[in-house]
């Protein structure tokens, strides 16, 4: 595996438990403000641009759910942590369940938001990967964000819908293309029985793109793992729901 060196950033106390946060196709680091401030006071929060995204490199694809997990690795190897909590939305979260079946002596606890182990028809996939590809990603980024947040709450903060419109039109193309690939070709249904780290499992009420049977199948794999579905949220809970999400992780971590 070839990993890259993806861009990051580390918040809160040096000694503090270390929990990293993954994000979403599309998005930066950014997707975790809201969560970054209060998760910070109590953990080492690192927060990462997936490859591809962001400030992160832009290696040429095809990428893999193998390739996102070893690039999550080797970021714990050059910050010298052991072992940390996992914490991701969407991308992030299908990086979460790799990374607790096959590198289970570097994940801690894990929380997988708004996520899915299998997320087809493949064929859209590869569609989304054409557009963007031809016409960039700016081409897709209303679509986007009509499925991150819910109308209602788009409607009441435009600028944030706004913000996330324009942080999504950012994204390299070759860099969501090949990660558009990761997805199609992703099935992490059969590794889920395998995953030993304490799970949470968060689902968006309102999610259209992985909506709450996709996190209660996620639930039902892994051993011991617990659900919650955040009403009034979309495919961003984290987003619309911040405090509600936060809290979540948190005692999902202090447990």
């Amino acid at each position: 595996m070839n990993a890259v060196d993806v861009h990051y950033i580390v918040e809160g106390p040096a000694e503090a438990p270390v929990l990293v946060l993954g994000g979403s196709l599309g998005s930066t680091l950014r997707i975790w403000d809201a969560q970054a401030a209060r998760l910070s006071s109590r953990f080492r929060v690192v927060r990462f641009d997936t490859r591809g995204h962001g400030e992160s490199p832009v290696p040429p694809g095809p990428y893999t759910i193998a390739d996102l997990g070893h690039d999550v690795i080797a970021l714990l190897d050059r910050l010298g942590v052991s072992k940390a909590h996992f914490c991701g939305v969407s991308l992030g979260g299908m990086t979460g369940m790799w990374l607790g079946a096959y590198a289970p002596d570097r994940i801690d606890r894990l929380v997988l938001c708004c996520t899915s182990a299998r997320l087809g028809p493949p064929e859209m996939w590869a569609e989304r990967a054409r557009t963007v590809r031809e016409q960039g990603v700016a081409a897709l980024a209303d679509t986007v964000v009509a499925r991150w947040l819910t109308p209602e709450y788009a409607a009441r903060n435009p600028g944030l819908a706004r913000d996330l419109r324009d942080m999504i039109a950012a994204t390299p193309a070759e860099g969501y293309a090949g990660c558009c690939g990761v997805i199609e070709h992703m099935d992490l249904t059969g590794i889920l029985p395998t995953v030993r780290a304490a799970t949470l499992v968060i689902a968006g009420a309102d999610d259209p793109a992985t909506p709450p049977t996709h996190g209660a199948s996620i639930a039902a794999a892994i051993p011991g793992a617990r659900m919650a579905i955040v009403p009034h949220a979309a495919h961003l809970a984290n987003v619309e729901q911040a405090d509600t999400v936060t809290a979540l992780i948190m005692e999902h971590l202090d447990g």
